[in-house]
């Protein structure tokens, strides 16, 4: 049941009653816990990444100071903010009109539904508040016995590695307990339909073994750390992996809130002399714009597809993520009703324009910034590079070419906290290059070749 104990006695009563809807209309959700702040402070919650109790960094200091100058200048505005947990933990915005609130609330049990449901999620800690907190107490011990900049110039090390991780890795320990579990007759079958979604093998190295996704697992488990440090390398590394599937399927997410504030309201909730206001702002939402993929648009439109084609929205919600979502269901109509083209600048008149319209190109072009949640794929193959324990990692080239500014301080502080040089393997313009660092330095080469070949390890 909603608890908006903090809310107006009105609000609080169409938070039970769009409650009500939602649930008769098949969803479910754990308790949400509804919360009504100033703007200003929801703000200052989403710069933590939702967690007022989360450790201090002067990095969350910068994204608030982000948001507050696009909400002063009129150029972002949030409408609410939702928390994966048990019970799920939304703030609303003070000053959101009465049809905003009642579209923001019915929003919130559609991303409430989602992360209960969605597989990505399933591993995730759901009672992450809790943890946030107990990692902010952690922190706040070692500055007292370590001191504030060395503990904060650790963390911050710590935090500029915080997307070198599988995404893949914890829904597939996941599913090899399922896969452990006894069952009976046809039992595993879920297990493997499953498994048929993950773009890579069930069984993935752990933290510390090779070759792995997991960069932060390894340099927890086997750099030469002080025991502090090792501790928040840990807990960096939790809450990354918590806020991965987050990253995987904001598509799917925000498309599945935005379905069902849709069908709600305009379900009976609204009266008649709302449904205007309630249009324009849901159009706003969904706005498109040339070059540019609004999740909200994306992700509402393809369920709506889904829907006239038959299929069951449940399952799709369930089971996939935002590449084997719009792998699934975009085509070629789709995308032509849809205007989704490869945009480019026109290096002459500044201007965004289509740069190709062929199909085959545009799902490949989509479908290539979904994979790995957008990041890119760096793996590590190497501890013990040409004998000198030297890291040897290699990014795995999807059409991308990487920053090659950004990931030489990246490389930097692997090689930092390993104690040794690390050497990191890409493409740039279809030229193979490798970046090399002590810790203190970058260099780039041009490489022969893409590197050794992945070595593995028993067990």
């Amino acid at each position: 049941m909603a608890d908006g104990r903090t809310l107006p006695p009105a609000l609080q009563d169409e938070a039970l009653r769009i409650e009500a809807v939602a649930h008769e209309e098949g969803l479910d959700f754990f308790e949400v816990h509804f919360e009504m702040l100033d703007a200003k402070d929801v703000n200052a919650i989403a710069a933590y990444g939702g967690f007022p109790v989360r450790y201090p960094s002067w990095r969350f200091g910068m994204e608030f100071e982000r948001m507050e100058k696009g909400r002063r200048y009129g150029l972002a505005k949030i409408y609410e903010l939702v928390i994966n947990n048990d019970p799920t933990v939304a703030y609303l915005v003070r000053t959101n009109s009465s049809v905003e609130q009642k579209l923001v609330m019915a929003h919130v049990f559609g991303h409430a539904d989602f992360f209960k449901h969605n597989v990505w999620f399933t591993p995730t800690d759901r009672k992450m508040l809790d943890r946030m907190a107990d990692h902010g107490t952690r922190l706040r011990s070692f500055i007292d016995e370590m001191g504030q900049d060395r503990v904060e110039t650790f963390l911050d090390r710590a935090l500029s590695l915080d997307t070198l991780v599988d995404p893949y890795l914890p829904l597939a320990g996941h599913l090899q307990k399922r896969r452990d579990e006894p069952r009976g007759p046809g039992g595993a079958s879920g297990a493997r339909s499953l498994d048929a979604l993950l773009d890579a093998p069930s069984a993935r190295a752990g933290p510390g073994r090779l070759p792995t996704y997991d960069v932060m697992g390894f340099l927890a488990e086997r750099a030469p750390l002080a025991p502090w440090q090792r501790e928040i390398l840990r807990l960096v590394r939790a809450e990354a992996y918590y806020f991965a599937p987050q990253r995987m399927t904001r598509i799917m997410n925000e498309g599945w809130a935005s379905y069902w504030h849709s069908r709600i309201l305009t379900g009976g909730v609204l009266s008649a002399s709302e449904l205007v206001d309630f249009a324009d702002c849901h159009s706003g939402a969904t706005a498109a714009v040339p070059g540019q993929v609004n999740p909200y648009k994306l992700g509402i439109d393809l369920y709506r597809t889904a829907e006239a084609r038959g299929m069951d929205l449940f399952r799709l919600r369930r089971v996939h993520n935002d590449a084997s979502f719009v792998d699934a269901l975009l085509d070629e109509e789709f995308a032509e009703r849809s205007e989704l083209f490869v945009y480019g600048r026109n290096g002459r008149t500044g201007r965004t324009e289509v740069l190709e319209r062929s199909f085959p190109e545009v799902k490949e072009k989509l479908l290539q910034e979904l994979a790995w949640g957008g990041l890119p794929r760096i793996e590590l193959v190497e501890d013990d590079f040409e004998g000198r324990g030297e890291l040897f990692l290699v990014h795995r080239h999807d059409g991308r070419d990487l920053e090659l500014a950004s990931a030489g301080e990246t490389l930097k502080g692997i090689a930092e906290l390993w104690g040794r040089p690390a050497h990191l393997v890409t493409v740039e313009e279809g030229q193979s290059r490798r970046l090399s660092s002590d810790g203190a330095q970058v260099k780039s080469n041009e490489a022969p070749s893409p590197g050794p070949a992945p070595k593995t390890e028993a067990g």
